[in-house]
């Protein structure tokens, strides 16, 4: 499913929400976890923190009643997207470092890893180690063939 520029605005603008109610302060804000929930039935999104306390809302059009099999995969590299391009914003949170944010479904279930920042290291989403079994194997047969 290929984001519309609505879907990317209102991404954007719920990211942006999230890191207006984290602002960085005097007191840090002790949780670690943002955890956006994304309903494929309704198409909202949903931010909570550590305690399940709701941060910010909002609906998305294009996936109301969406059907696709891909669909929480198509949406963590939208949020994956948008979380890299709004990096500056979201690195300075009020938030004790590290932290991350989570995908999560209907069910409360951890769908895909987004973002997580650790003061100079940040890592955005995916699988960290994917491809390393063959990265493995290309190094062993290239030692052996010496």
């Amino acid at each position: 499913m290929k984001a519309t520029e609505q879907t990317i605005q209102q991404i954007g603008r719920f990211i942006k929400k999230v890191a207006q109610k984290l602002q960085a302060n005097e007191d840090t804000i002790l949780f670690t976890d943002i955890h956006i929930h994304v309903s494929q039935e309704s198409g909202e999104m949903l931010a909570f923190d550590d305690d399940e306390q709701e941060i910010t809302r909002c609906v998305v059009e294009q996936w109301i009643d969406n059907k696709d099999e891909d669909f929480y995969d198509s949406v963590a590299a939208q949020l994956r997207k948008q979380l890299h391009a709004e990096h500056e914003l979201i690195d300075n949170l009020g938030i004790t470092k590290p932290y991350s944010f989570v995908l999560e479904n209907d069910d409360n279930e951890n769908v895909a890893e987004l973002y997580l920042a650790d003061d100079d290291t940040v890592i955005i989403g995916g699988d960290l180690m994917e491809g390393l079994d063959q990265d493995l194997d290309q190094f062993f047969d290239h030692l052996m063939e010496e």
